[in-house]
């Protein structure tokens, strides 16, 4: 876009360029007033703030000569700091800038790895990894804005840093190829890049680990107190806001401990900003909150007690009927009727079905091909798009719709919702695990569905676990194993908390610290599927006698699933509904009936191996469904279609009572307004976090003479209450108006940091010389550039804050340089 420009309320007065030729990532504006952007390969630009502002006191006409000419003036910071071809930053992308206004730096961040700059002169200063080392051994000792040498000498190691350049370029693009084709990503990539007041800098990871940063690089602490990517940090006051890929936010003070965490979004926390006495959080589904600065506090107690009280209000109930089936297909397609039969409604008010399938299709061949389309993130098949049609057809008559499936392999779950319904159903997610040969193959594992209906989630897993009637270890491993992997693409915040104030929450760990398996965090979970449990310590023909005299309470003593649940091996805390259908497994073919079990020579004992079973939000039988209990079910019917003769398994299906308690979200905002404006005690709380502490200056003009620095003190009268502060540029241009930043014949430190209450802080100020003043990119900068003589002073604001508003008071200072009157502008170039 060369440039554009208006007037009026319409098109506004802007100028605008081309920064990159391919996407910017990042953007920061320097203590200087400097545009820092980053993008692909490592590039990072640099754009004078007051040459920008100076081009927007232009007349219209003259603004597209200018903006051609801002265009042509940045900085190329890696093409400043390469020698010979050598450069010491590695070639990926520059995903974060920070600037450090504390001490006048500006940090970028790629892939694995940072790399400090002198935001006043542009140097750079270090390269380090992500665990704190300089592998590069790295140290600025050139002046980068000094013309090069000519027939300079290449040094032995600049071969080494071209290889490895070249090395970590192509393992960028490798990294990047991976991630679209669904192979992830390295979980210790830097997400997220903030400093806190104190002047620490702060990192977020993949992983979910928080670094602690002093500002000359040097990697001091680590944190892991979630296991959920890192996606933003905001530092406001005394605290650390940590916003996670789950939509969970954490607090931390100065030092890194915990001092709370809640559930505030239903998807990933993308971005955090200040307002007020709150703090704002954007969600990747759009929504955006709002909490109080003070938060966890007394506030919150005060609330979430009368919020409770007044629950009926806001709390309401959903109930619905939920079919589940389930059917081991042996690789057929089924007849009309058989659908027919298996999936009628015995009752109208069923809302939801969920269906799953097993071998689907099978053999060799198409289970490798599976394998490898697994790998790049594809599924389905052509059997399996004719069994999602054909139960479709099935249920358009009753007003269903699809909203969402999954296969892997052999293994196919789909979900149908009631049109009427599918308004409070959402955030459908699926996953699959394999349990098949090196635990690759998806003839055996599990394929899942998880969705929110009226802001509870409820998991629907289909599974096929090992066969024979030998493998009971192995099964359980295999459930063990889905329970314990299966991982869904949008990691699960719990949308709405059992506490109604959304200030404190629980995080769900193991006792060692690990994160729980996913499949825990759920209000209400279901397992089906062919688990494959036979019937044990019984011959094939007392079985058969038994299922002739259909005598099925005494052949569940033999089944092997009840015996391992009773022990306490696999299926822990679900339960099943009594069932009296004879058992599923195995009949021959397009025989109707019990005599249409296995006669074969391998006479196969009949097994209940078809199963539905499930856990709630209950703690016990006798819970009663409320928002700390927010899902109850019960089993209305549990049956199997033995009219039903497609393959070796019947079809069986539960049908379940669902109470659903959940808030009125627009309801519970209206009491919680009225609580907060009208509870004397939250009032005279808001008043008191909200005060601004009295902090005093001693002096407001400032004459720098020689290299001598001057100082300016800060007290902070207040007895109780700690004060935030920040030192602002302002700097006059030519057009007289101010730019924000510091001019570059000023050094400021530090320029934000804490006053305690009675505590005195001093700021340093001081003439900082830039060693040389060459134009960085050729005559473009020479024609943006003048030469004149400008007076060398600058207004500073001192802004300060309490630590639970972002209320503020400003004082100005007024600084002039008598030494450097004629011999630098305030810029070290002189703009128009």
């Amino acid at each position: 876009m060369g440039w554009s420009s208006g007037s009026g309320p319409e098109a506004g007065e802007c100028i605008a360029w081309d920064a990159h030729r391919g996407p910017v990532f990042a953007l920061t504006i320097s203590p200087y007033g400097d545009l820092w952007s980053g993008s692909e390969g490592g590039v990072i630009k640099v754009w004078y703030g007051e040459g920008i502002e100076n081009s927007l006191a232009l007349q219209r006409e003259e603004k597209r000569k200018t903006s051609f000419l801002v265009e042509r003036s940045f900085i190329d910071l890696r093409a400043m700091v390469s020698d010979g071809g050598a450069c010491p930053l590695p070639a990926v992308d520059v995903k974060l800038l920070l600037s450090d206004n504390s001490r006048s730096k500006v940090w970028s961040a790629g892939y694995l790895s940072f790399a400090l700059w002198d935001s006043r002169t542009k140097e750079l200063l270090k390269v380090i990894n992500v665990d704190g080392q300089d592998p590069y051994g790295y140290e600025t000792k050139q002046n980068p804005f000094s013309p090069p040498k000519k027939d300079k000498t290449r040094s032995p190691v600049g071969f080494f840093q071209r290889s490895r350049n070249a090395l970590m370029g192509a393992a960028d693009a490798v990294r990047r190829v991976a991630a679209k084709a669904g192979f992830g990503d390295d979980s210790r990539r830097v997400e997220a890049l903030a400093m806190s007041i104190d002047g620490m800098i702060w990192t977020g990871s993949a992983n979910g680990c928080l670094a602690q940063w002093d500002g000359s690089g040097n990697r001091l602490q680590e944190f892991q107190h979630h296991s959920y990517s890192v996606q933003s940090i905001f530092s406001f006051g005394k605290k650390i806001w940590v916003a996670y890929n789950d939509g969970s936010i954490q607090l931390l003070d100065l030092e890194g401990n915990l001092l709370g965490g809640w559930t505030a979004h239903s998807s990933p926390v993308l971005s955090m900003a200040a307002g007020g006495s709150y703090i704002f959080t954007l969600a990747g589904h759009g929504g955006i909150r709002g909490w109080n600065l003070s938060s966890p506090g007394p506030i919150d107690n005060i609330m979430c007690s009368r919020l409770i009280e007044a629950d009926v209000l806001y709390k309401k109930f959903e109930y619905m009927k939920v079919l589940v089936g389930s059917w081991n297909v042996g690789q057929e397609k089924a007849s009309y009727e058989s659908l027919r039969v298996w999936l009628k409604f015995p009752t109208p008010e069923i809302g939801l079905v969920v269906v799953g399938l097993q071998e689907v299709d099978m053999g060799a061949g198409f289970l490798a091909m599976s394998a490898a389309k697994e790998t790049v993130g594809l599924e389905g098949s052509p059997n399996g798009d004719w069994w999602l049609d054909a139960i479709g057809q099935q249920l358009k008559d009753y007003s269903f719709e699809r909203v969402g499936s999954r296969q892997m392999a052999g293994l196919l779950i789909g979900v149908w919702v009631r049109t009427h319904l599918k308004q409070f159903i959402g955030d459908i997610d699926n996953a699959a695990v394999a349990c098949g040969l090196g635990r690759a193959i998806g003839n055996k594992g599990a394929v899942g569905l998880r969705m929110r209906i009226h802001d509870r989630s409820i998991c629907f897993v289909n599974c096929h676990f090992a066969a024979h009637m030998e493998a009971v270890n192995r099964r359980n491993e295999d459930f063990d194993h889905v329970f314990r992997t299966m991982t869904f693409a949008t990691p699960l915040s719990g949308v709405m908390t059992t506490s109604v104030s959304g200030s404190t929450g629980q995080l769900l760990r193991g006792a060692n610290g690990s994160r729980m398996p996913e499949l825990s965090n759920t209000d209400m979970i279901v397992f089906l599927g062919d688990f494959n449990y036979r019937l044990y310590d019984i011959s094939y023909d007392d079985a058969m006698s038994l299922v002739s005299r259909k005598c099925f309470d005494w052949l569940r003593e033999n089944d092997q699933l009840r015996a391992e649940m009773r022990s306490g091996r696999v299926f822990q805390g679900l339960r099943e509904g009594n069932f009296k259908f004879p058992p599923t497994y195995k009949f021959e073919k397009h025989i109707s009936g019990l005599s249409g079990y296995d006669s074969s020579e391998k006479r196969r004992i009949p097994a209940w191996c078809d199963r539905i079973l499930y856990r709630d939000s209950r703690v016990s039988s006798v819970s009663e469904c409320s928002l700390n209990c927010p899902v109850v079910s019960s089993v209305a019917l549990y049956d199997s279609c033995m009219e039903v003769t497609d393959s070796d398994h019947k079809p069986i299906k539960c049908v379940f009572n669902l109470d659903i308690a959940y808030v009125d979200k627009q309801a519970m905002r209206q009491k919680y307004g009225e609580l907060m404006s009208s509870n004397s005690k939250v009032v005279h709380l808001l008043q008191d976090l909200e005060a601004l502490p009295e902090v005093n200056i001693n002096t407001t003009d400032i004459i720098l003479r020689d290299q001598n620095p001057s100082v300016v003190k800060l007290q902070n009268r207040s007895t109780k209450d700690t004060a935030c502060f920040e030192i602002i540029g302002q700097a006059p241009n030519v057009s007289g108006t101010h730019f924000s930043g510091f001019p570059t014949w000023l050094k400021v430190s530090p320029a934000v940091g804490i006053i305690t209450p009675g505590q005195t802080v001093e700021v340093t100020l001081q003439h900082g010389d830039l060693r040389g003043q060459q134009n960085y990119n050729g005559t473009s900068g020479e024609i943006l550039c003048g030469i004149g003589p400008q007076k060398i002073a600058a207004t500073l604001l001192a802004k300060i804050t309490g630590v639970h508003s972002t209320v503020a008071n400003y004082y100005e200072i007024h600084v002039e340089d008598q030494n450097c009157r004629s011999k630098l502008s305030s810029r070290g170039y002189n703009f128009w």
